[in-house]
């Protein structure tokens, strides 16, 4: 019997299909990211929204308060996420986001535009919070475990070429008539919505978020499409019960939602402290600078370099043409070099650009200021090859399963609301303290790197499971978690199994058990073709706080596999 299929595809088609469509969700917030760079001082659009017209604090706000509709709409996952589903969420996300693109290019003089315009990237934001916030957990969970973070990598990387895309839309119509100077490169963003909603529409849910609503059926049928599997054959079972044995084993078998208090607990698990680790990448992202160049490119040549308007906007498509280059080097280098590598690198290298653009600025010479172009051009490199992809793939890979899905709506929301903060005050800084703007975000990526050095531990070539006992072990050993990590040897699934009784995450249960958590055995009726009776492992109250069982097999046969 063949495999189910959806959209008429099964097996690599399907899943490549479905990164295409969670791809374009960022191409799409890469895109809107850039998009008002070349149309925010633009005449034409100042002609129609009066308020902006040589006023930065304005245009600052135009700008910025799309992040707050995005903060809106990452909240709101992290309220309603689980009980919408990834699918449900994404086409929701992406529906609202086309009505935003309407609001915004109906504005017309006379009839309170500026009101509409806000209104308009208020209701986007809204629309690309949720998309931002679920993309990467639906990708994860439709994906093959090999292959899981090299994608949400990509994800990451493809907001450079949405911003590409962007700024030479932007500079094209800029010869336009005044209408289709900034109506159509906002009108543009139509083309992404409707091809993440009009395939989302056909396309799968998520197995895992199936699983754990316990509608197991659909689930055997996402599962085989997904992997070319037939539906009754014996690796939909394994995959599905492995599945099973990981929702178990987190407590979130049948369970609507993780409740928020798990994310401030400690012990073991470290459940806060890995809250704060993923969170803090998003809020060093943003307060790093990169908004403040990505947002402002064609403003800071035109004000502080003091290029042309034309030569401004050139120079910022040549610029994201660096950015997106530069993006794509992270996904080759990710798993050789490792996170830790390449948080500092990004940061030294950032901290090293924006000195070379503050010392060009200094003597307000026309000449020497060109060249803090160079500065802002290896800024943009440096971040597009590290600080760009890395902050949305290591929540996902430090959170233990039971709070992931909360902790990285969180670590979202962390990253709107900075980058709201940023694109607020980044025209007013330019215009109250020039230079020392760029000395301001010098000083901050200098302080990045203590902090990434003492505290955050690697994770590449590392499995979920093993993450959890490298936190185990700095808390039962009072080591630092870096130290952890580093000491901590490359384990096979039967090692880790071994280690996470060492470290009290899981413990030897004396009787014939399932191999599942205790009270669900007593309390949920068995699945057919679940797990096997015979594991001698069960995850006891504490394996069940930290999440400790994804990918782990507790069945005796899993085990043989």
């Amino acid at each position: 019997m063949a495999p189910p299929k959806f959209m008429g595809l099964s097996g690599r088609p399907l899943s490549i299909m479905v990164s295409t469509v969670a791809t374009t969700g960022f191409l799409l917030f890469g895109y809107d990211q850039g998009v008002m760079s070349g149309i925010i001082t633009a005449p034409a659009f100042n002609n129609v929204f009066t308020e902006t017209k040589d006023n930065p604090t304005m245009q600052g706000l135009v700008t910025a308060i799309y992040e707050l509709g995005c903060l809106a709409g990452a909240m709101t996952i992290l309220g309603v996420g689980d009980i919408l589903g990834r699918r449900r969420a994404i086409m929701i996300g992406a529906f609202i986001m086309f009505l935003g693109v309407i609001i915004q290019i109906t504005a017309m003089p006379g009839k309170s535009p500026i009101a509409q315009m806000i209104v308009g990237r208020v209701v986007m934001g809204v629309g690309n919070g949720i998309n931002t916030s679920t993309i990467p957990t639906y990708q994860a969970e439709c994906s093959k475990t090999t292959n899981r973070g090299l994608l949400i990598c990509i994800e990451g990387g493809t907001i450079a070429f949405g911003t590409l895309i962007a700024y030479w839309i932007d500079y094209g119509a800029s010869y336009g008539p005044d209408d289709l100077v900034w109506r159509f490169p906002i009108a543009f963003q139509i083309v992404f919505a409707i091809f993440i909603t009009v395939p989302m529409f056909f396309l799968p849910e998520s197995p895992r978020w199936l699983l754990s609503h316990q509608r197991v059926e659909e689930a055997d049928r996402v599962i085989s499409a997904l992997r070319g599997y037939e539906v009754d054959s014996e690796e939909t079972a394994l995959e599905r019960n492995t599945i099973l044995d990981s929702l178990r084993a987190a407590g979130g078998f049948g369970q609507k939602s993780t409740p928020v208090k798990a994310l401030f607990t400690g012990g073991k698990t470290q459940h806060f402290r890995r809250v704060l680790l993923g969170s803090s990448s998003q809020l060093m992202q943003q307060i790093g600078g990169c908004n403040a160049v990505i947002y402002y490119f064609p403003i800071l040549f035109k004000e502080s370099i003091k290029e042309t308007p034309n030569m401004s906007l050139l120079l910022g498509g040549v610029n994201m043409i660096v950015y997106s280059i530069f993006a794509t080097t992270s996904w080759f280098l990710i798993e050789r070099v490792g996170r830790r590598r390449l948080f500092l690198a990004g940061s030294i290298g950032q901290c090293l650009s924006m000195v070379i653009t503050f010392a060009c600025l200094i003597p307000d010479d026309r000449i020497v200021a060109r060249g803090a172009a160079v500065g802002l051009f290896t800024y943009i490199a440096f971040f597009g090859a590290t600080w760009l992809p890395l902050p949305w793939l290591y929540p996902a890979e430090v959170n233990p399963v039971k709070t992931r899905g909360k902790a990285n709506a969180v670590s979202t929301c962390v990253n709107w609301l900075f980058n709201f903060l940023i694109v607020m005050v980044t025209p007013i800084m330019i215009d109250n303290i020039g230079w020392g703007t760029y000395l301001f975000f010098a000083c901050v990526n200098g302080c990045f790197v203590p902090i990434i050095y003492f505290f955050y531990p690697e994770t590449a070539r590392r499995s979920l499971e093993e993450i959890d006992i490298i936190f185990a072990k700095g808390y039962v050993e009072k080591m630092s978690y870096v130290k952890a990590a580093k000491e901590l040897p490359s384990l096979q699934p039967l090692e880790v199994q071994e280690y996470a009784r060492k470290y009290g995450l899981v413990e030897r249960n004396a009787s014939e058990g399932g191999g599942r958590d205790a009270r669900d055995a007593e309390e949920k009726p068995a699945i057919s073709g679940g797990s096997s009776n015979t594991s001698r492992d069960v995850v006891d109250e504490r394996g069940v706080e930290s999440g400790f069982g994804e990918g782990v097999n507790t069945s005796e046969k899993a085990d043989r596999e």
